[in-house]
């Protein structure tokens, strides 16, 4: 067992750095906004208090070291994605793996930004209340193919 949390580990972290490596390919090339793990920080942080969702994350009080708290939680998230793609394949897979699996996980995945993240950010469900929530859905959806595809590149590394 311990094998496969470890292999999940290793996949969850080569899925989050792909995923943050497009994150700064856009910011850069297509000059999108850089990615800021702060209001994500600023909303764990409310979480053992109880608020799920606010109105807008800006007006939450603050907390000191909310940037490092959300980078923190993005990786331990994409961690703990890639220990239950580990934990849903066979070992077989593991031996010569396909990009489905890590794909389906990371379509999947989205979910939680959309009706989790997103809504409790004050962003509406799926980014409604933003000004262009189609493209941020495109963005979100491309953003967890990255992912997987990270995955699934750190699956292959691992069966050498």
């Amino acid at each position: 067992m311990s094998e496969i949390i470890w292999r999940g580990v290793v996949m969850g972290i080569g899925g989050t750095i792909l995923m943050d490596i497009w994150a700064y390919i856009l910011h850069f090339v297509f000059k999108q906004p850089a990615p800021n793990w702060g209001p994500p920080g600023r909303w764990f942080w409310h979480l053992p208090k109880g608020k799920v969702f606010h109105d807008s994350i800006a007006n939450a009080t603050p907390y000191k070291n909310e940037v490092a708290l959300g980078w923190f939680m993005h990786y331990a998230i994409g961690v703990l994605y890639g220990i239950i793609l580990a934990l849903v394949v066979t070992p077989l897979w593991f031996a010569e793996p396909h990009f489905i699996q890590p794909w389906i996980v990371g379509i999947v995945t989205v979910g939680a930004g959309w009706f989790l993240l997103q809504p409790g950010l004050g962003l509406g469900w799926a980014a409604s209340k933003t000004p262009n929530p189609t493209k941020v859905r495109v963005l979100n959806l491309v953003a967890h193919t990255i992912f997987a595809l990270g995955m699934f590149l750190s699956a292959l590394l691992l069966a050498g």
